[in-house]
């Protein structure tokens, strides 16, 4: 009878301890939240208000990001640099990862989407068209409006 006893005791024992390792294995995987900074990349990406006027330079073109709800804010970009990418990604309104095919844009305007996690995208046009080439190599044409929707 004691033996009995014993061994129910032990399964308790163990069964307790095994719940209590999960809950703070578990709390320790809690979600975090996004501050903003796109790790691949180590850029802040802050929130700019539609209207915003954005950096210093000769060059200047009209950038319009349109968010998964279909809102569009409209900055204008005043630049030195020669492509669309590295305009933007200094000013910090774009971030992501190279990749063999260029950068990969996970966050525009404070907005991080990711296709593996969302099934959504950033995609890049150029005068309303879906662009050829990537925003990282995209010349600056001063006559062009650039976009970036979520699709």
């Amino acid at each position: 009878m004691q033996k009995k006893h014993t061994r129910k005791s032990s399964a308790l024992i163990f069964c307790m301890a095994l719940i209590m390792s999960m809950t703070l294995f578990t709390a320790g995987c809690g979600s975090s939240t996004d501050s903003g900074t796109d790790s691949a990349a180590g850029q802040e990406t802050d929130i700019q208000a539609d209207g915003a006027v954005l950096g210093e330079g000769s060059t200047q073109f009209a950038l319009t990001v349109v968010d998964k709800e279909g809102s569009e804010t409209k900055l204008e970009i005043h630049t030195d640099r020669e492509t669309v990418g590295e305009a933007l990604t200094e000013l910090g309104v774009i971030a992501g990862e190279e990749s063999e095919y260029g950068l990969y844009v996970k966050t525009v305007n404070g907005i991080t989407v990711d296709y593996d996690k969302d099934g959504v995208y950033w995609a890049f046009y150029i005068n309303g068209e879906y662009a050829q080439t990537g925003v990282d190599s995209t010349t600056i044409a001063e006559d062009d409006s650039y976009s970036f929707r979520v699709e």
